[in-house]
């Protein structure tokens, strides 16, 4: 098993974490001649000046089960290497030790390596580590105390004898991720505030893409030195050029590189070179041009991790960073928009220009872009780790075609989303992977909502919502006044308002006489600002009569802006004449204006709820559940056994195939029993016929089974009658944007036909499975309609969570249906489960850091 990584470390570089191999034995001696003396006693507990033939030949010669050894390489040199070795034959236990070459010592080298030999030494069955540390060695004892395990100590003979359960715990994920945080934030911020820029592949006749960037560069006004590397000439667009970068003499923290693919990786090592963290590849020809690009760009990663740089691209816009201080333009557009506070991500390169054109056009200040391109290295989840703390980002804007990652992406978004909105246009979010059946494009919306996401449909929409979250406040609620001077204009943005479920405020929508003056339209806005019954403004203003208002157009403007600049209340305007104030979002159609404000409405909607917990539930046994998985063929996995292992008890049921074979089924379980004809699509029709219910004799079960049989076919099912309740469906399933989801409704015909399903982002909180069940539209059912007492909730709440940690634990598990699950007063009995399996679902938020 390749178990190799490309991670970062603490301070945002890039190294290559691998298994040891035997032909490693030089390098690590020569990296043991590196340590300082104090290293080697603090590691080996003697001064070990050196490692033996026989304990080099143990080092590097591991059988990667019960031994297992990694080293972390940058370059060509490795300057770390870890181990555990299991205690013996069979033993859950083993002891682990790492040790670092002095000059990498507190980057967080130690912590990775943990990670990963924890999560290599639980795919051979050990459950805990121990170790022996000397007391004197503080940064040991601390990389063990700070991983979030439950660290046992004991101190003997001279020596701190740690042990401790190596299964990941709640406490371990958020030291795990809040770590990777901090290294990925770091090291977006070195590309983003770069020192000096070094431009490879402009060319000195001013042509081409090099030359283009490298002008942008210039002209922008950046603040650092400007380093144009070429073999042959010395000046190019007025600037001294320099055969490598180092030669320049400055510092040189960014390439932008726009030259062949083929000559790509000579660049990338004379960039690593010159001290730089990070390329910007502005060539194409990778990935996108097929198989054979696919294997240059896979090499130039490759080659860019090892050196410990980052990679923007390839086929990418390039970066920029508007700050006063930084003014980096390192971009194809020749304009930026103004500095502002909103972070823009653009995965497309080709639109990004045009994206850029549109943010200018309508004013909206950026505080920083990346365009990913390819997104080979660098994607929209590193900005938004770096955007999350970046105190110059008020509003995120990302412009996404793929996830590659989309567990991380939603766990992103819903811590981050309650400190800065996140707006998204997601082209590529889409039906689920494995089946026909999945969230649709409504579902995929709520499930956005849910994960602190504002997402939109079109790159105009962006847009209007990112200009009214950049200029006005959070609406504390939903109620919308509507004013302006044309009663037919109100009477659309009343109606705009209700079919976006916000509520127009009592005693609006508010229309002035159409010749009135600017000053008794201030004065109607004023009013509906300082209104207690309104939480947002919606004003409209159409082109005054002949011969009125025709000097009062400033004035009018010059009030809208006192009220919706002043006030605590957002608003947005449709503006039919004049010039929009700065500040005010201004909209084409009273319709987008209200679209806006409600989907910023949605997102505050969010924010005030609280965002739940992941509870601990009893009787969970997912090693059972691993075992009923596997078996072969995949088609032949028993969902009753799967289900088992998450404390999820299906009603019995035993086949038949004649008359006699169902006597028999009923005569064991027991009459009165069902009967149901075997195929997945009949099994709950009764409206059909296939579903006889409460046959208590067996002359009723013979009866029953020539009828169905007859009808359906000669397969059925036999069932113990159980008390009736209202009928439900809970399915899971994987979406290609955020990955295994849970979904929840009513059964019977009409609700399937129409969809009625609420869906949810797995693992499940205690708050989304309480919505789940509260989401449908025929959840009203559930609560005691026309005389039928109210449900169990606690119980079906209870069986959601279960099928919400199956859904994440088991990626073999592609969909699992239940249906139907009876609900009733007293609990729940789940008649039939489905299960379709396969492959294990990639599931690249799982397990230790890595790029």
């Amino acid at each position: 098993m390749d178990r190799s990584a490309d991670v970062l470390l603490r301070d945002g570089t890039t190294v290559h974490l691998r298994q040891i191999r035997p032909d490693d034995a030089d390098a690590i001696v020569a990296m043991h001649a590196r340590f300082s003396d104090r290293t080697r006693y603090l590691r080996y507990f003697s001064p070990y000046p050196r490692i033996p033939d026989r304990d080099l030949a143990r080092f590097v010669n591991v059988d990667h089960h019960d031994r297992e050894a990694f080293v972390v390489v940058s370059g060509d040199r490795i300057f770390a290497v870890g181990r555990y070795d299991r205690m013996g034959p069979g033993s859950p236990e083993a002891e682990v030790a790492f040790v670092v070459e002095d000059a990498h010592q507190g980057r967080g080298v130690g912590s990775v390596l943990l990670e990963h030999l924890a999560a290599a030494a639980r795919s051979e069955g050990v459950t805990s580590f121990v170790a022996e540390v000397l007391p004197v060695n503080a940064p040991m004892l601390r990389v063990f105390a700070d991983a979030g395990f439950q660290v046992r100590r004991r101190y003997a003979d001279g020596v701190v004898h740690l042990s401790f359960p190596i299964a990941p715990t709640e406490a371990s994920l958020q030291v795990q991720w809040s770590r990777e945080h901090s290294a990925e934030a770091r090291s977006i911020a070195r590309l983003l505030t770069p020192r000096g820029v070094a431009v490879y592949g402009a060319s000195a006749t001013g042509q081409g893409v090099g030359a283009a960037v490298l002008g942008h560069l210039r002209d922008g006004g950046f603040t650092g030195d400007v380093v144009p590397v070429h073999p042959a000439v010395d000046r190019i667009g007025g600037l001294p050029a320099y055969r490598r970068a180092a030669d320049a003499g400055h510092p040189v923290d960014l390439a932008v590189v726009a030259v062949a693919p083929d000559a790509v990786p000579a660049v990338v090592a004379d960039a690593a070179a010159a001290g730089a963290h990070g390329v910007v590849v502005i060539s194409a020809g990778f990935a996108e041009s097929g198989p054979a690009g696919a294997a240059v760009q896979r090499e130039l990663i490759r080659t860019a991790h090892v050196a410990g740089l980052r990679v923007v691209g390839p086929n990418c816009l390039g970066v920029a960073n508007t700050d006063p201080r930084i003014r980096l333009n390192a971009t194809l557009a020749p304009q930026l928009p103004p500095a502002g506070r909103v972070g823009f991500f653009s995965q497309s390169g080709a639109l990004g220009v045009a994206l850029l054109a549109e943010a200018d056009r309508r004013g909206l200040g950026l505080s920083t872009f990346v365009s990913a391109g390819n997104r080979a290295d660098v994607s929209g989840n590193d900005l938004l780790q770096y955007w999350q703390d970046d105190p110059g980002t008020d509003v995120i804007l990302l412009y996404l075609e793929t996830f590659g990652n989309p567990r991380k992406f939603a766990r992103l978004t819903r811590r981050i989303g309650r400190t800065k909105p996140v707006v998204a246009l997601a082209s590529g979010a889409g039906p689920a992977a494995h089946v026909e059946q999945g969230p649709d494009a409504a579902a995929v919306t709520r499930l956005f909502a849910r994960s602190g996401v504002i997402r939109v449909d079109t790159v105009a929409e962006m847009f209007d919502v990112g200009t009214l979250l950049a200029n006005q406040p959070l609406p504390v609620g939903r109620r919308v006044a509507v004013v302006g001077n044309s009663s037919a204009l109100t009477m659309l943005a009343a109606a705009a308002c209700r079919a976006q479920r916000l509520t127009v405020a009592a005693d609006y929508p508010r229309t002035v006489a159409p010749e009135a003056g600017a000053h008794e339209f201030a004065d109607a806005l004023a009013d509906a600002a300082v209104d207690a019954a309104v939480d947002a403004l919606v004003v409209v203003f159409a082109p005054p009569l002949p011969n009125q208002l025709a000097d009062e157009d400033a004035d009018f403007t010059s009030a809208l802006a006192s009220v919706a600049l002043a006030g605590d209340k957002p608003t947005v305007a449709t503006l039919l004449v004049g010039q929009p104030p700065a500040g005010v979002p201004t909209y084409p159609s009273v319709e987008e204006s209200v679209r806006a404000l409600a989907r910023v409405a949605d997102y505050a909607d969010w924010l005030r709820e609280p965002p739940g917990t992941v509870p601990e539930l009893a009787g969970i046994d997912p090693g059972a559940a691993g075992a009923a998985l596997a078996v072969d063929p995949v088609d032949s996995v028993d969902p009753v056994r799967l289900l088992a292992g998450y404390g999820i008890e299906v009603v019995d049921s035993i086949p038949a195939a004649s008359v006699d074979q169902a006597v028999a089924a009923a005569r064991r379980l027991g009459l009165p029993v069902v009967l149901k004809a075997a195929a997945d699509g009949l099994r709950h029709r009764l409206d059909l016929g296939a579903v006889r219910l409460d046959l208590a004799t067996t002359g009723a079960v013979e009866r029953a089974y020539r009828d169905v049989a007859a009808q359906f076919g000669a397969q059925v099912l036999i069932q113990p009658m159980v008390p009736p309740g209202v009928a439900c469906v809970v399915e899971s399933t994987t979406d290609p944007t955020f990955g295994p989801v849970v979904g929840f409704g009513l059964g019977g015909v009409a609700t399937d036909l129409l969809g009625d399903r609420a869906w949810r982002a797995a693992p499940l909180t205690d708050r989304d499975a309480a919505g789940l069940v509260d989401e449908p539209r025929a959840a009203p059912l559930l609560s005691g309609y026309r005389g039928a007492g109210p449900v169990d909730r606690a119980a079906l709440v209870d069986l959601l969570l279960r099928v919400g940690r199956l859904a994440d634990e088991q990626p073999q598990v592609h969909r699992l249906r239940l249906n139907p699950v009876l609900a009733r007063p007293d609990g729940l009995a789940v008649l039939h489960a489905s299960v379709a399996v396969g492959p294990p679902d990639a599931r690249p938020d799982t397990g230790p850091r890595r790029l």
